[in-house]
């Protein structure tokens, strides 16, 4: 995986259980950024990642006060005439219910042919760790890294980064730098090195449908009363055509439309329909007619009901009509639409659905925007020949489905372009049960990392050096 010969791996080949001793112990901290029980884990997890950084050599180490759930920064700038890397993580993890699925403790770290499984394992503190364990070896080989760094590790990523964008802008001078690199994604089908280009945006909103004080029994009321549920169910409806295509007014007016070439490269990827269905485990695959199955997850909008609750759920029957019902509802966005006026839009046309006898109130939970970056961009090119040097093929070029509403804020708040050069694997089960990280793909990821420093540590970027820029 990595050249013999060099110090880099004769530094990293005798001490794979150390660090994986290390990883296992930042898996423990169950850092659930969404759950409020969680907030003092959360904080464990950022003290724990900075403690690390500190043990490496990395300057200027804090944990720094959001509002929420804090941000990790630390930097090394003593590469004069280098370009200077924003490197992003983040720390939080996904609630990890259903727990009755999980064959192991999600906080209990277990290795399994050739994987590690726990919550956080792929997404991300696996690639996080990845990065600092690429740290510790070049500090521990050379004294120094080949470029200038800026580290950004997250606590709210898994809930939307609402704190993020504010401490962004407020430390845009000491964020400054060339390019950012966030490793938070997954390889191509069949595990196959990839770097992904494109990534959807998301709006997250929640729908309340209020109707009687109290719930009321269906015999003497139903009929003369709207029922919340029934109401919701009509909305929902509304909102989408049975081929997929969402009924909002404006949903696609900025919509970037698919060029050809857009549409060839996707078409060309090693993209195995059946399997991705076998994945999936669902009885067939749905969607857009006119668009295939990786146009459809990403580069074309969506809308999908994520959670529905309201009225009776226990066992046997209870003949009521609820006094309200709710459902959680998420769009996935491209390239150019906005989070926030596509919610308006969504909450215009849930108004618009709505029958009279209730009371709908729609919020805006969280959003970010979607992201675009040109494969033929410096560092994405030095990306590509580190992953190609570590893991023996040279990368795909995906659009990936997901969010990370951070890629968006580093292009348009500290304006420097994004690579995405995560290493999980793509059936990594992030957000379900067992989630799980090959540690062939960990260990490559601590090697690409090093490699894609070098790389740019030609100046190949224009990099000033390690003054920060206004």
């Amino acid at each position: 995986m990595g050249d013999p010969g060099s110090d880099l791996e004769r530094y990293l080949e005798p001490r794979r259980e150390e660090r994986l001793a290390s990883l296992k112990e930042l898996l423990r901290i169950p850092s659930i950024s969404a759950l409020p029980e969680h907030v003092g884990d959360c904080r464990r997890s950022a003290e724990w990642v900075a403690a690390d950084l500190r043990a490496s050599g990395i300057e200027h180490v804090e944990v720094c006060e959001t509002g929420g759930h804090p941000v990790v920064y630390g930097d090394w700038l003593h590469a004069e005439g280098a370009p200077t890397l924003v490197i992003y993580c983040h720390y939080d993890v996904q609630p990890v219910d259903p727990l009755d699925l999980w064959t192991d403790s999600p906080f209990e770290p277990t290795i399994r042919d050739g994987r590690i499984l726990a919550r956080g394992a792929a997404d991300d503190k696996g690639q996080l760790h990845a990065h600092l364990r690429a740290i510790q070896a070049l500090m521990a080989t050379r004294g120094r890294l080949p470029v200038n760094v800026r580290y950004v590790f997250e606590g709210e990523e898994e809930i939307g980064s609402a704190h993020l964008d504010s401490w962004l802008d407020a430390n845009r001078n000491r964020l400054a730098g060339d390019l950012a690199v966030i490793s938070d994604t997954p390889f191509f089908q069949g595990n196959l090195p990839a770097i992904t280009v494109g990534l959807r945006g998301l709006m997250y909103c929640q729908v309340d449908v209020i109707g009687p004080a109290l719930d009321l029994h269906s015999g003497g009321f139903g009929g003369a009363v709207q029922n919340p549920a029934n109401a919701l169910a009509w909305i929902l409806a509304g909102l989408k055509d049975p081929g997929g295509r969402v009924l909002v007014p404006g949903f696609y007016d900025d919509v970037v439309a698919l060029e050809p070439g857009d549409r060839a490269g996707l078409a060309a990827l090693p993209f195995d329909e059946a399997a991705f269905l076998a994945e999936a485990g669902a009885p067939a695959l749905a969607g857009e007619a006119e668009f295939t199955v990786l146009e459809r997850l990403g580069a074309r909008p969506t809308l999908d009901v994520n959670g529905l609750w309201g009225g009776f759920q226990g066992e046997g029957s209870k003949t009521i009509i609820p006094a309200h019902a709710h459902a959680k509802v998420s769009c996935r966005l491209v390239a150019n639409q906005d989070p926030e006026r596509l919610f308006e839009l969504v909450r215009a046309r849930i108004l618009e659905l709505a029958p009279p006898g209730v009371k709908v109130d729609v919020r805006y939970l969280n959003g970010g925007r979607p992201s675009l970056t040109r494969i033929d961009h410096p560092g994405v090119r030095a990306a590509a020949r580190a992953l190609e040097v570590v893991f023996g093929r040279p990368p795909l070029y995906p659009r990936e489905g997901g969010s990370i509403p951070v890629t968006a804020s580093f292009e348009s708040i500290l304006g420097i372009p994004v690579v995405l050069m995560g290493f999980s694997n793509p059936d990594d089960n992030a957000h379900a049960p067992n989630e799980s990280l090959v540690l062939a793909n960990y260990e490559g990821g601590i090697r690409a990392v090093a490699r894609m420093m070098d790389e740019l540590a030609s100046g190949e970027l224009g990099g000033p050096g390690p003054s920060p820029r206004a």
